[in-house]
């Protein structure tokens, strides 16, 4: 949001604020939130050049709904799945790390 439109709307007495902030959310919660989507997002493009959610979901013992959902950043699916569902694809653990270090 460009700075005159954002004074326009405080003028007006809207506050304007992030996510984080509205959910009242700590850093680590943030960040936490940030990798995991980071994850997910990794998941799909790498997923998508390889094989179906189905193939996915095959290699890592799951069900193509959760490999959906982890591919969505449902806050149901956990870290462990993401990575594991990566390391399937052939990523490395280095990989991850680049992943999560450009998250945060």
């Amino acid at each position: 949001m460009d700075q005159e439109k954002k004074k326009q709307l405080e003028n007006k007495g809207w506050k304007i604020s992030s996510a984080s902030e509205f959910l009242e959310l700590s850093s680590e919660e943030s960040i936490l939130i940030e990798i995991k989507l980071a994850l997910s997002l990794n998941l799909k493009e790498r997923r998508k050049r390889l094989m179906t959610q189905a193939e996915l979901a095959e290699k890592i013992n799951s069900s193509q709904p959760r490999v959906a959902k982890a591919e969505n950043g449902d806050d149901s699916v956990s870290i462990e799945l993401l990575i594991r569902a990566m390391l399937a694809t052939g990523a490395t653990p280095q990989d991850i790390g680049q992943v999560i270090a450009q998250a945060g």
